[in-house]
């Protein structure tokens, strides 16, 4: 198969918004692809390359996009092949050799092409082909029942390899695969939940309600004496928290997977920042940094027998059963409240320094890689109302649109706004229309918005009120701080930039 062919299909597939469309092209390109060339393809298509990020950044890949081809040649084969060697290049005269084997790939390529390959190797490919969207066209070119797909990928959490098993093996293949102790599994995740009164209204008595923390999921397998631990990304961060390794392995059993979150404590026993749990992943252990605390909700397997089947209360009181001389490794949390002891739940997680509770039903299985209404997180929405500094035209479906914009927050003494993050979350059609009319006449520059290869740079006059989990501290903003999880509610026009909230009322957030 050509390279090609998948850049066509992710131009369709960024072109249409209807599911359907997307993934019967998806469905009809992997069912082209030859069986080396499925995973591959999948992962492109999924928006990222299946050696992952290959350490080469934009500037280095838009300098070698000139001198096109003028013919297609290159083969996903061959493109995969060679994105497979600049992952292994490393050591002395790795830069010579990088560069060389990125001259011939980009040479090779169409404009096309050249265009899709540095979108893909720099994270940009947002095409619209999410998860769900290839689930569905890996089942449609299988001929397989979604669930088993489904299922499958839950339990390997690995989209590519889901794909080759089901276009190699069909639907006996697919529902052969089985939790593996010492694989990661796509975590349960919990949906927003409007109130307590709304998520207790809609899950019902039968339920826990539990602490939500300010700290980094994690997926724990124990295997005898062997502990390994990764993110909620599947990521592995095994040595990065001895800590973690060695509670787990005093644990009474021999075969476990625990599901939980980790953090780091003050003296005090209130959450660190956010940053602080975060620069332990993926670091060796220092005098100077804080060590992370686990709290473990769920238990995915126990001695054996697999546990994602049965319903929250069976887990739970198998969790219960492991941790029993080890409580403060349990999440804390009430089983079957009444509307009053779920209220102090929560009163207690704030007071405490957290961000709020979870309310989960007993008689849920553990549906990993969803967010379903089985689980729901309750916690205080923050809204900060920040100056648009500039915005960043779109790609797939929000080509020719300005989406991305950059936000500040106001300088009390006076000087420029102080950048403190981006979002291209919460805007509708109609918003990203509205900015695209509306942004060329706050351009900082005078020529043509439309000539901005990247991003736009406005005046800071416009007021957009905005919604974030938090803040953290970051050395890429000039002011040290960053938003967590922002996303538009509204344009303030009854707002000016001297309204706006500033710069302390970010970093407020820190520990809010």
């Amino acid at each position: 198969m050509l390279l090609t062919e998948v850049v066509s299909t992710s131009a369709a597939v960024g072109a249409t918004r209807s599911r359907k469309e997307k993934s019967a092209a998806l469905a009809s390109l992997l069912r082209a692809a030859a069986p080396d060339e499925v995973e591959a393809a999948t992962s492109w298509l999924a928006g990222e390359p299946r050696q992952g990020r290959i350490g080469t950044g934009w500037r280095t890949l838009s300098g070698l996009a000139g001198d096109p081809a003028a013919e297609p040649s290159l083969t996903v084969s061959g493109v995969d092949a060679t994105l497979t060697d600049l992952a292994a290049t490393s050591g002395a005269g790795s830069t010579r050799r990088r560069r060389e084997l990125l001259e011939s790939l980009f040479g090779a390529a169409t404009a096309d092409e050249q265009a899709f390959l540095v979108r893909l190797l720099t994270g940009d490919l947002r095409q619209g082909a999410l998860e769900g969207v290839m689930l569905d066209a890996i089942a449609g070119a299988a001929d397989v029942p979604a669930t088993s797909v489904r299922r499958a990928f839950m339990l390997s959490g690995r989209l590519p390899a889901t794909a080759a098993t089901a276009l190699s093996g069909g639907v006996d293949a697919l529902d052969a695969v089985r939790l593996h102790v010492g694989t990661p599994l796509r975590p349960m995740l919990a949906s927003p939940g409007d109130s307590l009164d709304a998520a207790l209204a809609v899950l019902g008595e039968d339920v826990t309600v539990e602490f939500k923390l300010d700290g980094a999921r994690i997926q724990v397998h124990r295997d005898g004496a062997e502990v390994r631990v990764w993110t909620r990304t599947l990521r592995e961060i095994t040595d990065g928290v001895p800590e973690l390794v060695e509670l787990v392995r005093a644990l009474p059993c021999r075969t476990a997977v625990l599901d939980g979150e980790t953090l780091a404590l003050d003296d005090d026993g209130r959450p660190r920042p956010f940053q602080d749990t975060m620069s332990r992943f993926g670091s060796d252990v220092a005098e100077e940094q804080a060590l992370l605390s686990p709290f473990f909700f769920d238990l995915l397997h126990l001695g054996g027998t697999d546990l994602i089947d049965e319903p929250l209360h069976v887990r739970l009181d198998a969790l219960a059963g492991l941790l029993a001389e080890h409580p403060p490794l349990r999440m804390p949390g009430v089983r079957t409240p009444t509307p009053e002891q779920a209220a102090q739940v929560l009163d207690d997680a704030l007071s405490a320094g957290h961000e709020g509770v979870v309310v989960k039903a007993l008689d849920a299985p553990y549906a990993a890689g969803r967010r379903g209404k089985a689980w729901q997180k309750v916690k205080p929405v923050h809204t900060l109302d920040l100056v648009v500094l500039g915005a960043e035209w779109g790609y797939g479906r929000r080509a020719g649109s300005l989406s991305n914009i950059h936000l500040g927050a106001r300088d009390p003494d006076g000087g420029e706004p102080i950048m403190v993050g981006k979002t291209f979350k919460g805007m509708t059609d109609e918003l990203l229309a509205w900015q695209t009319a509306t942004f060329p006449s706050y351009a900082r520059e005078a020529r043509d918005i439309q000539e901005a290869s990247h991003a736009v740079l406005l005046r800071p006059e416009l007021v957009v009120e905005i919604a974030l989990d938090g803040a953290q501290r970051s050395v890429r903003y000039p002011g040290g701080v960053a938003l967590r999880f922002a996303r538009v509610l509204r344009y303030r026009p009854d707002k000016t930039p001297a309204e706006a909230d500033t710069i302390e009322a970010v970093r407020a957030l820190l520990n809010g």
